[in-house]
């Protein structure tokens, strides 16, 4: 292992009982699969402020800003080794009060997937164990959780500042 970092964000935005989607084609981090609404690559100026890179993947893929939100979190950091590199996703959820504002995206296509439908669509593997996460007990409160990817799952601590 050399070291080698890959920061990414992701925002899945929640209106009702359903989940926004991005259905990403040809990706070489994720391939084909299902991700947040938006998200992606932190750039240099970004590297200690997550939610100032989830932000401006917001604005430059759907066009929407943070006033558009509702309760913007950062809700799970996970870990992964991949490729020789380490993967730390961040996690970011939020209500959209008014999802006629979304119109499309300039990464993929954008889908509301109903919260019993979500874990039938394929997701890059820490996205899954991290949404199985969220749907069983994370909707349920507000709690900030970290965990490092398994081949077979994720244990998910809650993160408290002491």
């Amino acid at each position: 292992m050399d070291g080698k970092l890959r920061n990414m964000t992701a925002l899945y935005l929640l209106h009702g009982d359903e989940i926004l989607f991005l259905y990403r084609q040809g990706s070489r981090v994720v391939g084909d699969s299902y991700v947040g609404a938006a998200g992606g690559h932190f750039e240099k100026d970004e590297l200690n402020d997550a939610k100032a890179c989830v932000l401006r993947e917001l604005r430059e893929e759907i066009g929407l800003t943070e006033a558009d939100l509702r309760d913007l979190r950062l809700r799970y950091v996970t870990l992964r080794l991949k490729n020789r590199e380490i993967r730390q996703n961040y996690y970011f959820f939020a209500y959209l009060d008014d999802p006629e504002k979304i119109r499309q995206s300039n990464e993929g296509r954008l889908r509301w997937v109903p919260y019993a439908e979500a874990m039938s669509l394929t997701m890059p593997l820490s996205a899954r164990f991290m949404m199985q996460h969220f749907l069983q007990e994370g909707k349920n409160n507000s709690n900030l959780y970290g965990g490092i990817t398994e081949e077979n799952g994720i244990t998910f601590h809650i993160l408290q500042e002491f």
